[in-house]
């Protein structure tokens, strides 16, 4: 059992990462903290969908994930979306043309000219041009 298990979370509003496309937000992703364990929990706000996420709540990582924020930058279209990130996997990803491809993930990154992620805890509080 982890830290966050056990822990009866006292969660608190801890940051914001803005994320632009030409100085314009798309987006954001909002952090959120326990003020006893520090586990994060994020969520995801994109500009212009309406839709529900299907996590309802606080979703919380596991002690091997990162927050990230995965990007996929084909042509001039952007697309990113939140996502929990294991080190030294493969995932699958929608692309921008709707085509499923998978993604090798080492060392917390991906060797592909059309994305790359951005680790949410180095950049909250902070604007993120894609």
């Amino acid at each position: 059992m982890d830290k966050q298990e056990l822990c009866k979370h006292q969660i608190v509003y801890f940051g914001v990462i803005n994320i632009n496309v030409n100085k314009k937000t798309i987006g954001s992703i909002d952090v959120w903290r326990c003020s006893s364990c520090k586990t994060k929990f994020c969520e995801e706000k994109q500009l212009g969908v309406e839709s529900i996420s299907e996590k309802v709540g606080m979703p919380h990582i596991q002690y091997d994930e990162k927050w990230a924020i995965l990007i996929c930058k084909v042509s001039n279209i952007h697309k990113w979306k939140l996502i929990k990130l294991k080190n030294n996997i493969m995932i699958k990803h929608e692309c921008v043309n709707d085509e499923m491809i998978t993604l090798s993930i080492i060392n917390y990154g991906v060797n592909d000219q059309n994305h790359y992620f951005v680790i949410v805890d180095d950049n909250i509080n902070k604007a993120i041009e894609i």
